[in-house]
């Protein structure tokens, strides 16, 4: 990992987090498999997990007596650092809008709503196709 670009503090849960940019391929692989890899019932929970680690890296804690953050650069350290799934989805944002500035006037956002209404709007189209199949009975051709 490069040296951390841009840090800036936030208070978050009592402590003190320092957020830092990722390089531009880190920021790519990140802005581009992140928010799909979350969606519920489409997206890979894995692949998001490892992504959210990946973040992380990026994330500090300021810890008394030391100079620098500890970067929280591995599972462990998160665990160890990070006390709630609220603080941890905080700071996930915070890093999304630290490092894209699209996210903080809220295009992208904009086009999520829009790609998950299509999204629901196919999905609803193909749930009742199939209920009508499954509900024919045997023997007999369902009706188009």
């Amino acid at each position: 990992m490069a040296e951390n670009l841009e840090p800036v503090d936030i208070e978050l849960a009592g402590k003190t987090y320092v957020l830092t940019k990722f390089g531009c391929i880190t920021g790519r692989e990140i802005i581009v498999q992140y928010p799909t890899s979350a969606l519920p019932k489409i997206g890979d929970y894995k692949t998001n997990e490892d992504l959210m680690l990946k973040i992380m890296k990026y994330v500090g804690v300021r810890i008394d007596g030391r100079d620098e953050p500890q970067m929280l650069i591995n599972a462990q350290l998160v665990e160890n650092h990070i006390a709630s799934t609220d603080t941890l989805m905080r700071l996930e944002w915070a890093m999304m809008t630290h490092n894209f500035d699209f996210f903080k006037n809220g295009v992208l956002s904009g086009l999520l709503e829009r790609v998950a209404s299509q999204a629901v709007g196919s999905m609803s189209k193909i749930l009742m196709d199939l209920s009508r199949v499954s509900s024919v009975k045997p023997g007999t051709a369902a009706q188009p």
